[in-house]
């Protein structure tokens, strides 16, 4: 995944709706593993690479604009604000997942927008609404109007 989104670079927007995965198998089995009796197989992981963190780097190649997600289970605002620093994201989409929101598996989101200086509190909204209302926001930060709806 890391290397088709470095063939797309340069980009004027990069949205990182989620990690495809952030670990990986070091060693995949080539066929089957069967029981054997002696329970389960031990399995060794490693990191797969950041693709987020790889685009808040990229130097000349970087969007202008980086929007990344934290789906959190607890200190939502705090681990949101940690993540823009540390992958150099713009804004981060920060959703509350733990399992009474009810998101996992539902449609309604509630999300804050967390930039470098402020928190913007958005009301509960279908994934849908979600998507629309980021895009109208990306389209004032590059000013450009939004669309009618």
């Amino acid at each position: 995944m890391l290397a088709a989104v470095e063939r797309l670079l340069p980009v004027d927007i990069a949205v990182c709706a989620a990690a495809v995965a952030d670990w990986r198998v070091a060693t995949p089995a080539n066929a089957k593993m069967k029981k054997d009796g002696k329970g389960p197989p031990t399995l060794s992981l490693v990191e797969n690479p950041d693709i987020l963190t790889h685009i808040g780097n990229a130097g000349a190649r970087r969007p202008r604009l980086v929007v990344g997600f934290a789906a959190e289970t607890e200190n939502l605002i705090p681990n949101a604000r940690a993540k823009l620093k540390k992958k150099h994201c713009d804004w981060v989409l920060a959703n509350d997942v733990s399992p009474a929101t009810g998101t996992f598996g539902g449609d309604a989101n509630t999300v804050h927008l967390v930039t470098a200086d402020a928190v913007e509190d958005w009301p509960t909204l279908t994934k849908t609404e979600v998507a629309a209302r980021l895009a109208e926001r990306v389209g004032q930060h590059l000013g450009r109007a939004p669309a009618p709806r």
